[in-house]
């Protein structure tokens, strides 16, 4: 619970409605799911600004309405109503205040891929033994981690918080709104090299989570990374550093990997078992994440398999579904390099009696490397695919290699939409029972819309 007075003094405000002394329960920045007595911050966005609902707000009984100068409605009346140079500084203003009322450990991660995963994994071992905060989906901006602090409450142990980024600064000032005292890197990626430029200057930007971290000041890095093994080897007392991986020694690694189409065994360190239920290899690394994590809170192994073996993957990522009698493996939720290596492993290791086909979307924010990632794409799935579909213009230059690859060009198709891919994939590639359809690309793209 916050009073005005706290926030008018985090936000660096002014108070020009209402008392100091009225306490708010609850922060919102969207009037339609606005509680009473709830604090209604108007911020801008792609589609809305939330100056233009103020008015909406009082009515259902905001206790409070964060605005910018001379914007939207004036405040009368009981509701409490300050005015912020910056209302998207002030959520995070909100938000760091809460934060600094807990005690508590904060974990965050970020990398280039497998963020959202590893966060949902790590929260899930550790919900055997704790109340866990963590964000909801992808929630892992400017906007979406501050919202997730604002529900901190006496009753969580922790949170687990992941950070996205694809401009310089960003991981810094969501470091110091939700100060994290462990800081975990997945990996160093081509994901967003449209805004880095290179993967030097996205290592340094994802490195500054660990250079930011509050006492005790652990980090958990990929061991397999070589920007980030440089890191680990060089044995700083503070952060204090630990390492996990499969190809190099590490504090946590997996040994003795075992794939049985949508199941993957290893043991960690020699002798604990783990299971989990995914066609991707990569997986193994976030499950050591998560063990990583579990063992810094005291979980031991048993508990630690139990819960890995019962994780349930988020949708969107390499989840095997069944449509139309086919197997499709929906990788919808995002594309890049990386991650799209990642999703063609898996499906050259599924046993399939059918065709292996591949429906591709763009791959966005790659910069001026982006047509050389995109005939790189088209090379791999000449390799591995019978039919491969194309979606948006960069993808176009995936089937130009597929091509020159030596896939036959009956086999390749490229559209300029998710409607036109679906209808190939059902009426002219006639998809069938013993088929598996890999589906991927950018989040921009609407992959999703191929398999409703």
């Amino acid at each position: 619970m916050l009073t005005i007075a706290e926030i008018v003094k985090a936000t660096q405000g002014r108070l020009v409605n209402g008392s100091f002394g009225r306490r708010i329960k609850n922060v919102s920045i969207d009037s339609r799911t606005l509680k009473p007595g709830a604090l209604f911050i108007a911020i801008k966005g792609d589609n809305f600004d939330g100056h233009d609902f103020i008015g909406e707000a009082v009515k259902k009984g905001a206790g409070g309405i964060i605005k910018e100068k001379n914007k939207g409605t004036a405040v009368v009346g009981p509701t409490a109503c300050i005015e912020v140079k910056d209302t998207v500084k002030a959520l995070g203003d909100c938000a760091s205040l809460v934060r600094k009322k807990y005690a508590i450990p904060v974990i965050a991660i970020t990398g280039s891929s497998g963020k959202t995963t590893a966060k949902d994994m790590i929260a899930w071992v550790l919900g055997k033994k704790f109340k866990v905060l963590s964000n909801e989906g992808t929630q892992n901006n400017h906007i979406g981690v501050p919202l997730t602090l604002l529900k901190l409450n006496p009753d969580f142990d922790m949170a687990v918080l992941e950070f996205g980024t694809n401009h310089f600064g960003e991981i810094k000032y969501l470091t110091a709104v939700a100060r994290p005292t462990i800081g975990i890197i997945t990996a160093i990626g081509s994901a967003h090299l449209e805004y880095f430029r290179s993967r030097e200057n996205v290592f340094k930007e994802k490195y500054t989570l660990v250079q930011t971290l509050e006492k005790p000041k652990i980090a958990i890095l990929n061991a397999d990374d070589p920007m980030l093994y440089g890191q680990i080897l060089k044995k700083t007392k503070l952060p204090f550093i630990l390492g996990y991986g499969v190809k190099n020694k590490s504090d946590f690694f997996a040994s003795d990997v075992r794939h049985d189409q949508q199941r993957l065994a290893f043991s960690v360190n020699l002798k604990n078992p783990l299971t989990l239920h995914t066609l991707g290899y990569h997986n193994i690394y976030n499950a050591l994440i998560a063990t990583a994590v579990a063992r810094l809170f005291g979980l031991r192994y048993p508990e630690i398999a139990s819960r890995l073996s019962s994780f349930d993957f988020p949708a969107g990522r390499l989840k095997v579904v069944e449509k139309k009698r086919a197997r499709f493996i929906d990788d919808t939720y995002n594309a890049n390099p990386d991650s799209l290596q990642q999703a063609l492993s898996a499906l050259d290791r599924c046993n399939c009696r059918g065709r292996r086909i591949l429906v591709i979307g763009d791959m966005l924010e790659l910069g001026k490397q982006q047509r050389f990632f995109h005939l790189q794409a088209g090379r791999d799935a000449a390799k591995i695919c019978d039919v491969l579909i194309t979606v948006g213009d960069l993808s176009r230059l995936a089937a130009d290699a597929a091509r020159l690859g030596g896939l036959d060009m009956k086999n390749i198709f490229s559209c300029a939409n998710t409607r036109n891919a679906r209808a190939i994939l059902l009426h002219t590639v006639c998809v069938k029972k013993d088929d598996i359809v890999l589906v991927k690309g950018s989040r921009r793209m609407k992959m999703e819309e191929i398999l409703k």
